[in-house]
């Protein structure tokens, strides 16, 4: 089955993970998007070239026909199609900047339990709903 959505795959076990993805819910204003925990059973088979350790490490974007951007160029990807963060993706694309950015976002990754804590977003995140939608895979 051919699917007409990129598929963002990410940590659900991770609160700041997931505030980002609810996040994502309000900015993808055109339903570009959809949203799969890397602990739903259809993760490994959207992306069966990855490990767990790699979907650990960072969220990735699989798209309709098969292509895998992951971390910064997930989101500067991802962020093409929304139009609020279309700044950021097209900031991204300046020589250099994803080179920089990659490794902004792997030492966030590395550190996301602990500015999940400093941030509080273990409760305070919680707080902002999900916006609902018919395209997310996981039915959340």
């Amino acid at each position: 089955m051919k699917r007409s959505t990129h598929v963002v795959l990410f940590d659900s076990d991770c609160p700041l993970c997931t505030f980002q993805m609810k996040l994502l819910t309000w900015l993808d204003w055109f339903d570009r998007v959809s949203l799969l925990p890397i602990n739903d059973p259809t993760a490994a088979a959207m992306a069966p070239g990855l490990t767990r350790e790699d979907l650990l490490e960072a969220i990735h974007c699989v798209t309709p026909d098969g292509a895998i951007h992951r971390g910064a160029r997930c989101i500067r990807f991802v962020g093409l199609r929304m139009p609020l963060l279309v700044p950021l993706a097209l900031f991204l694309w300046l020589p250099g900047v994803i080179w920089i950015a990659e490794k902004f976002y792997m030492w966030i990754s590395r550190n996301r339990q602990l500015l999940s804590k400093l941030f509080g977003c273990k409760g305070a995140c919680a707080i902002m709903p999900t916006r609902e939608r018919s395209k997310n895979l996981a039915g959340k």
